[in-house]
């Protein structure tokens, strides 16, 4: 029969977690190397396309996700007539909405804060909150009450969720194991751990993957080791029947005297957090190798001579980019600062009128900003850039 204990062991112990040490050690110590890149209108401009891409990696887990170009469509308030289309553009701009505004307002907590168990209906509500109170999302057509526990039974594979009544009891003895946790390494193996026990107690009718991807999501960033600039959402979900297969293993119960001290396996929960903090590492690498300036520079160049080799109409002219006068220019707005018109002007070094026609050709594909037709020119990153300035981030964007 559940019970508060039914979910222990909740962290594992000292023996078995040496190779877990080891990996957190390399993953704080690898974000170290994204520093350089905060700050830099690169990095501003990045920000938001990386949480389209988280809510589009949260979604694909759960098999309801729409392409990068249809939740780009929805940021600007354009939804699929289809209604099965339109709502999972909701869903993507429910994730990034609830991401914005968490990060904002929870900015100042610490992490212990992220473990108050009222935090998690809390980002239940963000996440459905802007549906009607009737929507039916789940399979078994229960109705989703944004921020309400269940008040169900239900068996999620071959796991039987705790009692509607153990909620509230198991949630909190989970913020109080974890939230008391101090060292930054133990930090990160408390957050793989607690992902999976918080699946575990499965705190609602539905939406319970999606609540514990963002918040590890918010507690990656509260450890300081996200950068803003990564998320565990995209690893879990470019191997997510790996995701699936560790978080079943780290259901299962103790096998034997060997395996633990809880009601549950250890050696389940340790193959979990290895999973999911490799799965972290490998982004932040992967982050790491796609900022590098010189690297950036040289793929900038690249997009700015296919854009040369393939140009489009503006009104009556065809576009103009001039790639080697223009990549100095722009890699000096990536990475440095916005400038005047004047100034990008002479980056440039062009007659005003070609200097003209490159900047409006650059401002016409998104790759330069402005407030007005007379402002300051900022960075500019659009969904068609990605696949050139940083392939393999969302290699779905070439499919589109």
């Amino acid at each position: 029969m559940t019970s508060i204990v039914s979910f222990e062991p909740l962290f594992p112990e000292d023996r078995a977690l040496d190779a877990l040490l080891d990996v957190s050690t390399e993953l704080i110590s690898t974000s170290r190397a994204l520093v350089g890149v905060l700050g830099t209108p690169l990095a501003v401009a990045l920000l938001p396309k990386l949480r389209a891409m988280n809510s589009y990696y949260t979604n694909k887990i759960e098999g309801q996700h729409t392409t990068p170009v249809k939740i780009e469509a929805a940021l600007k308030q354009h939804y699929s007539a289809d209604r099965e289309e339109r709502h999972k553009q909701s869903l993507a701009i429910a994730h990034i909405n609830a991401e914005v505004n968490l990060e904002t307002q929870w900015k100042s907590l610490t992490f212990a804060n992220l473990f108050e168990p009222e935090r998690i209906p809390t980002l239940h509500h963000r996440l459905f909150g802007h549906f009607p109170v009737n929507a039916t999302l789940a399979d078994d057509e229960q109705e989703i009450v944004p921020g309400a526990l269940r008040m169900i039974d239900v068996t999620v594979g071959r796991h039987l969720a705790p009692k509607p009544t153990l909620i509230r009891p198991l949630l909190n003895v989970w913020g109080q194991r974890y939230g008391r946790i101090r060292v930054k390494e133990h930090q990160l193996i408390a957050i793989a751990c607690s992902h999976h026990r918080l699946a575990w107690i499965h705190p609602f009718v539905d939406g319970n993957g999606r609540v514990a991807r963002l918040h590890a999501h918010l507690a990656m960033r509260a450890v300081q080791v996200t950068h803003g600039l990564w998320s565990p959402l995209r690893g879990l979900a470019r191997e997510h029947q790996q995701y699936y297969a560790r978080l079943s293993e780290a259901d299962q119960r103790r096998r034997n005297d060997l395996d633990g001290r809880g009601h549950l396996s250890q050696e389940g929960l340790v193959r979990f957090a290895q999973f999911f903090i490799d799965c972290c590492l490998d982004q932040v690498s992967f982050m790491r190798g796609v900022t590098e300036c010189k690297g950036i520079a040289n793929r900038m160049r690249d997009l700015l001579q296919h854009l040369e080799s393939h140009p489009w109409k503006i009104g009556s002219e065809k576009s103009l980019i001039k790639p080697e006068a223009s990549a100095v220019a722009m890699t000096f707005v990536m990475l440095r600062h916005s400038v005047t018109r004047r100034e990008f002007r002479q980056l440039l070094g062009l007659s005003d009128p070609l200097a003209h026609r490159v900047t409006r050709s650059l401002l016409d594909f998104g790759l330069l900003a402005s407030p007005s037709h007379r402002g300051d020119l900022s960075f500019g990153l659009p969904l068609a850039s990605l696949r050139f300035l940083f392939p393999r981030l969302w290699p779905e964007v070439d499919q589109d």
